[in-house]
């Protein structure tokens, strides 16, 4: 079973592995409803989902008819206008057939149009704050991608007390010192205000290339099962102040799970010398660069 830790402020104890729904994306009903039971073996109660992840809310309903109060629901919006993130939350409530989400989140808030949009009276961010009030969420989270994203965190903060924070953790990402940097520093703030932090692209290896062959089943390259995986999960484990969101390629959740399951308290986090045998042993490389694919 995975270990239980305290989500931020929230005072629900989320597992350290958060489910990522988008890897419900484009499963068939008979599929996702698969997956449940592996959650239930290993203890998790989180789910992290997003209005624009395909089917992935539709396919949660089922699960939360019957168990709606065995997980802490996040969903997620685009839309930086109030009216239409307003719109998008109660989309993403019939789409699941509950009457509020426990967190609606800002969906990578990075570009600082998009940011002063969503923060201007009448904005994204005031729009879900009355949504709170009103009951059909409990609180209110942002998100981001790329490199630019710990300080544009930072940044939100500084302008509201959003509940929860979601970015890229990754020891190849962290390599870069200017990244690192801003990630410390943003992990100090959430830990002194109690905001909870989710950590997404734990076990990227790299973009695709041009010659990879298979199936696809998220924008990136990622490890395969075995002992890098492994030490990619230990190492985002052994930081206490963070949680591990699962990776949108369904065939990782078992081998996620199992790795996180055995990486409590007292595990020792992988050396440095092994990440870095890792990633050169397997072509490791940073995904984000602060160019185009920070908009993912």
């Amino acid at each position: 079973m995975l270990e239980l830790q305290s989500f931020g402020r929230t005072g629900h104890r989320s597992s350290r592995v958060v489910f990522g729904a988008a890897a419900l994306a484009r499963l068939s009903p008979d599929r996702a409803d698969q997956v449940l039971p592996l959650l239930l073996e290993f203890g998790v109660n989180h789910l992290d989902t997003a209005s624009s992840y395909g089917d992935s809310e539709l396919r949660l309903a089922p699960w939360l008819a019957e168990h709606r109060d065995r997980f802490f629901l996040a969903t997620k919006t685009g839309e930086r206008d109030g009216d239409a993130a307003r719109a998008s939350l109660e989309r993403s409530l019939s789409r699941m057939g509950v009457h509020h989400v426990d967190l609606i989140q800002l969906h990578n808030l990075v570009e600082p149009d998009e940011w002063e949009e969503a923060h201007r009276p009448g904005g994204a961010v005031a729009a879900l704050a009355r949504a709170r009030d009103e009951g059909l969420t409990r609180f209110v989270g942002v998100t981001g991608h790329g490199t630019r994203i710990a300080g544009m965190h930072l940044r939100s903060l500084e302008r509201f007390d959003f509940d929860s924070v979601l970015l890229p953790y990754n020891f190849a990402l962290l390599a870069d010192p200017d990244y690192r940097r801003d990630v410390e520093a943003l992990l100090e703030v959430c830990q002194s205000r109690q905001v909870a932090v989710q950590t997404i692209k734990s076990l990227a290896r790299r973009r695709w290339s041009d010659g990879s062959e298979g199936p696809r089943f998220s924008w990136y390259e990622p490890l395969r099962p075995g002992p890098a995986l492994e030490r990619a999960v230990r190492y985002v484990m052994a930081d206490r102040r963070v949680f591990l969101n699962s990776s949108s390629d369904l065939r990782l959740l078992r081998p996620t799970l199992e790795a996180a399951a055995g990486a409590g308290p007292g595990v020792a986090a992988p050396s440095d010398e092994e990440m870095e045998r890792d990633a050169a042993e397997l072509g490791i490389q940073p995904l984000f660069d602060g160019a185009g694919l920070e908009r993912i």
